[in-house]
Formats: C-alpha cells, structure tokens, sequence
C-alpha cells in the first residue's frame, strides 16, 4: 500500500494557495494543477485535536465536520481564539474588514493588523475593504455596532458563498457597490469607538486571484469523503478553503476542511472500482439573504 499522508489544512501565501500535511510538508496549488486522491480503505476519520495536541482519546469525528473535532477539542481550541473573545488583553493591533461574497453577501469581521489580508483569502472574500483599526477590544465593539445598527451579520456560512459564485458580476463596480455603500453608513456611526481610528474606503478585488474570473460555474459541491472515495480533477479555481476541480461530470468544489482526519493516498493506489463522494447540487435560484500531487 502506498504510503498515506494526513492534511493539515489549506493556507493562502503570496503565491497562492498551499496545501499543508502533518510532518510539515507543503503542496502549492496552482491553476491547471491535476489534484487526485483517495481515502484509504476501511480508514475511520478521526479528531485532529487542539492547539498542537493530538486528541487524547483519539475520537472519532463526523465525515460532515468542517473543523474535524471532537467536541472536548473543538471547545479548547475556541476558548483561546479571538471570536471566543478569550483573549481580551491581546496587545496586538486590529483591523475591522467589511468583506462581499457575492450579491446580498457582505460581512464584518475582524482581523490582526499584522496578517494583512490573509483572513480574507482564507475566507474566500470575492473583495473587501479595511474599515478602520485600532485594540481589540474597540475592533470587537465596531464589529457588535454593525450587527445592532447596520445589521451586517459577523459570518456568512460557506454554503452560501459558494452558491452564489456563478453568478458574480464581471464589472468590478458592481462588486463594490456594496461594500462602499455599507463602509459609508458604517464610518458616519455616532457611536464609533473612540480608539478606533476609521479607514477610508479601498477596495480589494480577489476574483482574478481566485480564478473566479475564467473558472466555469461549479454544478455542486462535495458533502463528505468516505472510506474508498476518489477525488480527482483539474483545479481551475480555488476560494477560501474550497477547491474548484473540473472532471468528466463538470466542476465541484471540495472544501479541504473535510480531508483532515483522514488517512490519503495517491488515486489510484487502492485498486479496485472507484467510489465517488457525495456530491450536492447547488440550487441558485432558491438562495436568500439580504504529498499527493
């Protein structure tokens, strides 16, 4: 049997998006590249643990899971993250983003000052603009201000992100419509945070970094991996954490959250007849809202 490997998850750098695999290996993905794998046969899926530390009952997770957790780990490594607001004395500088993903799809978030704009791509933002900076404490406040009087909402789940990308408007004005109307009522707020210094508006486009641009439209995206299944494809886009890969049957989008916790190998090198994931079909129509290779 072929040796496995287990991914560590995908990270955006300056050349673009990298796979990453336990023991510190890396797979740069670039636009053309043939991505194929398979999930070992009679593997089970298991916790990636928390914080550098490997799960200590070694649990079993759901093939669903998009963090890949236990419950016991996936509540240790929220405690000490910033949503959680765990860590409110966090002398680093923030910045408050206002991000679009598609029509009627614009979030809030914020972000360390020193990350740049590495929280968007790892979020899949199609463009975003810096709203202002400033403590993380006064960042957080901004953040609740454009929930409670702009009701901008703080997530947007992925789902949805990727059901609207085939629709995305090719006029780069039409992406910023949005974000500059929001970032305009957002900055005139009488109750800004005084230590909070706003941004002016600027506008970041990352459809040409994406590959949303040339990509065709995805017909549906994969729900989970199993034991046995094959994933195989040419990557013509990649957005956040998901990976567009064109096939026989049209272009899916695998979110690479779900490889973690399960044992990979080349496709291939298991034998026998391939089994495909599960795949679900977007339904456009129906959406709302204001070592591998």
């Amino acid at each position: 049997m072929a040796q496995a490997w287990r991914c560590a998850g995908l990270r955006w750098a300056t050349e673009g998006p990298v796979l990453l695999w336990d023991g510190g290996r890396r797979s740069p993905l670039s636009r053309g590249k043939r991505v194929a794998f398979a999930v070992v046969e009679g593997g089970v899926r298991g916790c990636v643990g928390a914080r550098g530390h490997a799960c200590p009952v070694r649990a079993a997770v759901s093939a669903r899971s998009t963090g890949a957790r236990c419950e016991e780990c996936a509540r240790l490594d929220r405690a000490h993250s910033v949503a959680a607001d765990g860590t409110a004395d966090d002398p680093r500088p923030y910045r408050v983003y206002l991000a679009w993903f598609g029509p009627g799809l614009v979030k809030v978030g914020i972000t360390a000052a020193g990350r740049g704009p590495a929280r968007l791509l790892e979020q899949g933002a199609v463009c975003f603009s810096w709203l202002g900076s400033g403590p993380l404490m006064a960042a957080r406040r901004t953040e609740e201000l454009l929930r409670a009087a702009l009701r901008v909402p703080d997530r947007i789940p992925y789902a949805e992100k990727r059901a609207v990308r085939a629709r995305l408007p090719r006029d780069l004005e039409e992406r910023v419509r949005e974000i500059r109307e929001v970032h305009g009522r957002a900055v005139d707020l009488p109750q800004w945070p005084e230590s909070l210094t706003r941004a002016p508006f600027e506008a970041v486009d990352h459809l040409r970094v994406f590959g949303l641009d040339t990509a065709p439209a995805a017909r549906g995206e994969v729900t989970e991996l199993v034991e046995g299944a094959v994933v195989s494809g040419e990557l013509v886009a990649a957005a956040g954490p998901d990976l567009h890969l064109a096939g026989g049957e049209g272009v899916i989008v695998l979110d690479t959250r779900l490889m973690r916790g399960w044992e990979l190998v080349p496709a291939g090198s298991e034998g026998g007849s391939e089994v495909r994931p599960p795949v679900r079909g977007f339904r456009v129509e129906g959406h709302a809202q204001d070592g591998l290779f």
